[in-house]
């Protein structure tokens, strides 16, 4: 099934499972061709710090950067940011690095903040940012070593060395946000532009 009315497919801009799956569920087939842009390159480059802002450049980028080459095709461009006060975190390179950004992030706040674009022939026609705040825990470090012999390799997929729609959720208090902000794309805001665009059936 699927509640899609436009002419031309619809492109995530992504290999996002997470972000497939929620267009999936939501009734929307899309194709997946991944932006090939150089992410830390592009945020260098524009000089920006508000982690809101860096989520909203990247969205715009990968959505631009296909949207140049399916040009018929609407485009979904999305970027998330963690933020912690003012650092930004990427993802760990490895076991060593994730037990360390679980350390740093342990009994406190962060936010994520998670941007959508959309693109059609090489134009921006929509944008958003929404955040979440997540609430870690306390964690011992016999904690963190059990968490991450667990979880083993997908700490490294994502920024923070979680996924709450995983194990990650044993990690976490409390937390202040939609499910969809949290998993990397602000679905309600982009579902409303689309039914306004009629391309949706509902």
């Amino acid at each position: 099934m699927t509640l899609w009315r436009g002419r031309d497919p619809l492109i995530l801009a992504s290999q996002s499972r997470a972000r497939q799956m929620l267009l999936a569920n939501a009734g929307l087939r899309c194709e997946a061709v991944p932006a090939e842009i150089d992410e830390r390159g592009a945020q260098q480059a524009s000089g920006l710090l508000a982690p809101g802002e860096i989520a909203a450049l990247l969205a715009r980028e990968k959505a631009l950067w296909v949207s140049a080459r399916h040009s018929r095709g609407y485009v979904i461009g999305a970027d998330q940011t963690l933020a912690l006060e003012q650092r930004l975190f990427s993802k760990p390179a490895g076991r060593a690095q994730a037990a360390e950004q679980l350390r740093d992030l342990a009994g406190r706040s962060h936010e994520l903040h998670s941007a959508v674009a959309v693109a059609r022939d090489g134009k921006i026609l929509f944008e958003g940012v929404a955040v979440a705040r997540m609430t870690m825990r306390q964690l011992s470090g016999a904690e963190i070593r059990a968490y991450l012999d667990e979880a083993g390799e997908a700490v490294t997929s994502s920024v923070g060395a979680y996924q709450l729609e995983g194990l990650g959720v044993h990690l976490f208090e409390r937390i202040e946000g939609d499910h969809f902000t949290i998993l990397g794309l602000p679905l309600l805001p982009l579902l409303a532009f689309l039914r306004g665009e009629r391309l949706l059936g509902v």
